[in-house]
């Protein structure tokens, strides 16, 4: 009878093997009292994969896969040793804390997990190579200029990736601001000649990781998969290539990540690994009404905050579709350092943007920077503090002795107080204290900052009115406005569709229009920014103004690491010089209508006297001399680089 069930047994299991449904490899052993089993793949097991030689040699892998908690793990690879089992909360998570030594070689190996029952599973990972050591791996700077991308709606490369029937949101519909449009990441790839040409060093795309929502998916801040790329963008190989592509042509790519929350659909939301993954994670779970954060930004460093304030900040839900994670539980905040250190391993990125950066547990933020910069010692990370107050901007970046005593690691921080310092100088009327002594005074700010070159200006964002919106689309002051923050000692950072006038007037601060597709990145489009086809003449003038600064800034020495020196507003006019050995640029702003001269014994001190400078755009050249007649509003650039 024993030996019939035996045979019963092994014809179910051989049956079983041949289905294409099952994850049974093979049967190992039968006798009378248990069946045991080898399976190829648990559910999930991350990071994906890991690499040898980093810095760190500690690596926490999530199990998921329902009852593992039940599982004894056993690795047998030299230099890989288990350190500590953890058990979540949950029956189908497991938590291992590995130890990866120096003497470990690259390969694959299998983790055996074997259950009470005497059934065993397995999983397969693996070590990999890497191809550079962390101090090789170079972020960006003030030599830098971003191009900022919503990949959605930048340019559609790839037709066949614009609907997927198993993902929640199937529709593709280009007239409708909150849908999707289907621009993708070979759009961008496309476009990189494009991109290298108008001037830029780097691209920010936002982010691209799965975002599995029921609507407004395309902008990517909701992610559902810290691991996958959205299949509607593209694939994880087409996201390297990008980056490879990028690096040959001296493009750095900068990754937006997102610490502070996830998308509603996350996978690990209808299963949470321990009670506390997520912020109030018990009202979620009972189906009760839950908090959105205050956005009191103020409460990280207020000496008088009260602690509820604090709490509905950080604990509070940016929105109802984000769930807010708990970064004070060590497993997720291991869980998010390992995911960004895997991606700029993974795709050997120049820099990362952190998405709302004052919203998660600042400690933990501030662990998170040092970790990545502890691995990566020359890398970059700019942080999002949307503030208009230079103390708060100032209070996030690296060097900066707080009163609190907090340290962040964070090297750059984003320069909202001057962006709108210079949108109020150009709208307003000249007088005392208004016009362009608002931008005079808003850079003389920068004492406040430890390094001011480090921190990012910006024209507007995906977040904001376009800067054409913003200045009453009017395209002279939006030119002084672009040419003035391209010389600031600053990394600068333009939003796509910036050089051809992209605006919304027509519907003010609406994300959707904003984030409005750029023109010629589908076939049949009339309009080609690329090509320049069907552009209205102040378009292509402002394309080619743009790309005329952008490139002399890429090799301007002065611009990138020069000392400034500028001289407060004086009839309507605003003189700054950067200057390094005998590179000198010259920005001058004139708000004036009618023609005006201005004495340059005023700004004598910079030496330029009987000197040649050659007009930027133009090419012409003059000789600096008593006087210089300003005929038009607007702005110039002159250099001593002839």
């Amino acid at each position: 009878m024993k030996n019939l069930t035996k045979i019963i047994v092994l014809f179910l299991l051989i049956s079983l093997t041949s289905c294409k449904e099952t994850s049974i490899d093979k049967t190992i052993e039968v006798d009378s009292n248990i069946v045991v089993m080898e399976y190829s793949e648990l559910k999930r097991v991350e990071p994906l994969n890991w690499w040898i030689g980093m810095k760190n040699s500690e690596l926490q892998l999530l199990v998921n896969e329902e009852g593992i908690s039940n599982a004894k793990p056993e690795i047998t690879y030299a230099g890989v040793s288990i350190e500590k089992v953890n058990k979540a909360d949950s029956p189908n998570y497991l938590f291992l804390d590995l130890n990866i030594s120096e003497s470990t070689n690259p390969g694959k190996f299998n983790i055996i997990f074997k259950f009470e029952d005497g059934s065993v599973k397995k999983q397969t990972y693996e070590l990999k190579a890497r191809n550079k050591s962390g101090k090789d791996f170079k972020g960006f700077d003030s030599s830098d200029a971003i191009y900022l991308i919503t990949p959605d709606r930048f340019a559609n490369g790839d037709t066949s990736n614009d609907v997927f029937e198993n993902l929640n949101e199937k529709k593709l519909n280009r007239s409708h601001d909150y849908g999707r449009h289907g621009g993708d990441l070979r759009g961008m790839i496309d476009h990189l000649d494009y991109i290298e040409e108008m001037g830029f060093t780097a691209i920010w795309p936002t982010p691209v990781l799965t975002n599995d929502m029921p609507e407004s998916s395309y902008h990517g801040y909701a992610i559902t998969d810290f691991y996958e790329v959205d299949p509607r963008f593209g694939t994880i190989e087409e996201y390297i290539e990008l980056s490879e592509k990028m690096r040959a042509k001296g493009l750095k790519l900068i990754m937006d990540q997102v610490a502070n929350h996830c998308g509603s659909e996350h996978w690990w939301m209808k299963d949470l690994p321990f009670n506390d993954w997520v912020n109030q994670q018990e009202s979620f779970e009972n189906k009760e009404p839950l908090n959105n954060s205050n956005h009191r930004r103020t409460t990280n460093q207020d000496l008088y905050a009260s602690k509820r304030d604090k709490k509905e900040m950080t604990e509070g839900w940016f929105v109802s579709a984000m769930p807010d994670l708990n970064q004070r539980n060590p497993f997720m905040a291991q869980y998010i350092i390992q995911n960004s250190i895997w991606w700029v391993e993974t795709l050997n990125l120049g820099g990362i943007r952190q998405d709302t950066y004052p919203y998660p547990d600042k400690d933990f933020m501030s662990n998170w920077a040092g970790a990545i910069m502890n691995e990566y010692p020359n890398f970059s990370i700019v942080g999002e503090e949307w503030s208009l107050n230079p103390l708060l901007v100032g209070y996030w970046q690296q060097g900066k002795e707080n009163k609190d005593g907090y340290v962040s690691n964070l090297t750059s921080t984003m320069d909202f107080p001057m962006q709108r310092n210079i949108v109020d100088a150009l709208n307003e009327t000249e007088s005392w204290d208004n016009g362009l002594v608002k931008m005079y005074e808003g850079l003389a700010n920068d004492f406040n900052y430890v390094t001011p070159k480090d921190i990012l200006i910006l024209p507007d964002n995906h977040d904001m009115d376009r800067i054409f919106t913003q200045l009453n689309k009017d395209v002279v002051n939006t030119k002084m406005a672009l040419s003035y923050m391209l010389i600031l000692p600053r990394i600068t950072q333009i939003y796509y569709g910036t050089e051809v006038l992209i605006e919304n007037s027509a519907k003010l601060h609406d994300h959707g229009l904003i984030r409005t597709d750029f023109p010629g990145g589908w076939k049949g489009d009339k309009v080609s920014g690329f090509t320049g086809e069907g552009l209205s003449s102040d378009q292509k003038e402002m394309q080619s103004y743009l790309k005329k600064i952008l490139n002399y800034r890429k090799s301007s020495k002065a611009i990138h690491e020069g000392e400034t020196i500028h001289f407060s507003p004086f009839m309507g006019t605003y003189f700054t010089f950067r200057i390094l050995n005998d590179e000198v640029v010259v920005h001058i702003i004139n708000k004036n209508d009618k023609p005006i001269t201005i004495d340059l014994k005023r700004y004598a001190e910079i030496g330029l006297e009987g000197k040649t400078l050659k007009n930027i755009i133009t090419g012409e050249t003059m000789v600096w001399q008593d006087a210089i007649d300003l005929k038009q509003k607007g702005s110039l650039l002159f250099t001593t680089k002839l």
